[in-house]
């Protein structure tokens, strides 16, 4: 095992799809990833996990039944476990995610993007 940092910049500019999770590294049984988001994404909850949202550039509005939360460059908001939101961009931002390994994006296996490590 080698000593690398992760570039989050380099791995971000490796694709262009937007809502399509990016895996950069794991920890403790959770990936780390990276995302592009632009428009709004499907309504969902997690009912086992929490979700968690850094935002690295852009601005990204996280919709929640109890409300919602405006996110810019550094902020960061944790969804509840069972709490039905959706983020939604009117512009490209870039996101980070930590999830536990295998949880669907959607909230829903079948719905769920692909996810892959680069």
């Amino acid at each position: 095992m080698t000593a690398e940092a992760v570039n989050l910049s380099e791995k971000l500019s490796k694709f262009s799809e937007y809502w399509s999770p990016k895996i950069v590294s794991q920890f403790n049984g959770h990936d780390v990833m990276v995302v592009k988001v632009q428009g709004e994404f499907v309504w969902h909850s997690h009912d086992d996990t929490d979700d968690f949202f850094l935002v690295l550039n852009g601005v990204v509005k996280i919709e929640t039944e109890q409300g919602n939360v405006v996110l810019g460059p550094g902020e960061l908001y944790v969804v509840p476990k069972g709490v039905k939101h959706r983020p939604v961009a009117q512009e490209e931002a870039h996101i980070l995610l930590i999830e536990p390994i295998g949880t669907p994006n959607t909230g829903d296996a079948k719905t769920a993007a692909q996810k892959v490590e680069i």
